[in-house]
């Protein structure tokens, strides 16, 4: 995490008490919810969304928060610092990367599991790297190479079910070569016939590993429903 990213969490941890609903220990709101009319409210709110990605990497409890809010106070109001910035500034880097890692080991013995339970229903196969795929609707015909380029119908989901994206929700088929996107996909799509249907269940070294992706967490497990409708060469 470099010092702009530094910034970054600080600054997305001021918009989320400023901008979100403050959380009591219980999941509570204390307040209610800002009031989003005029197109300048809705790009704070918009500029909150995006600055507080960064904020998910501490997992802050409801104590937690409460002492990053008191430190945010402090600063604003000009009161008394109750720590040394110059000693434990210097410490967010560390604290940041041991919350991920321990986000990461959490999130890959779940996706783990998942992944097991798939391998174990109909039409479903485990290859040697540790992906998934499950015949949903059977393919003819050849296989792409990994030089290929495929056009597929797709969405991926987080093993929760939450979509992170999706074609089918565009209503457009997307293209691209196969050998420019994650390896899991890569791998995966040359076993599918044209036409073919399938879930493909990537374990996180073989996506985006333990530094996640924007709305994919580190660590995590991908499941997507891939469609592969053509293919050709370059």
């Amino acid at each position: 995490m470099t010092k702009y990213q530094i910034r970054s969490v600080t600054m997305a941890l001021c918009l989320g008490s400023l901008l979100a609903c403050a959380q009591t220990p219980g999941g509570s709101s204390s307040s209610e919810a800002p009031k989003l009319e005029t197109d300048d409210q809705k790009t704070l709110y918009a500029l909150g969304l995006l600055l507080g990605r960064n904020v998910k990497t501490f997992a802050l409890s409801p104590e937690e928060l409460a002492i990053v809010k008191a430190g945010l106070t402090d600063t604003v109001t000009g009161a008394k610092p109750q720590v040394e910035l110059e000693k434990y500034g210097p410490l967010v880097n560390a604290l940041a990367q041991k919350r991920e890692l321990a986000g990461a080991e959490e999130a890959k013995k779940k996706g783990q599991e998942f992944a097991a339970t798939v391998a174990k229903e109909d039409n479903a196969t485990k290859t040697e790297s540790g992906i998934v795929i499950r015949t949903i609707k059977a393919g003819s015909g050849a296989s792409p190479a990994a030089t290929d380029v495929v056009k597929v119908h797709y969405e991926g989901k987080l093993i929760d079910g939450t979509v992170f994206d999706s074609s089918i929700q565009r209503n457009e088929p997307e293209e691209f070569p196969l050998n420019r996107v994650v390896p899991c996909w890569t791998e995966a799509v040359q076993k599918l016939k044209k036409g073919e249907k399938a879930q493909i269940v990537c374990p996180s070294d073989l996506a985006y590993g333990d530094s996640g992706k924007d709305d994919i967490p580190p660590g995590a497990t991908l499941s997507f429903e891939v469609e592969l409708l053509d293919f050709k060469k370059p």
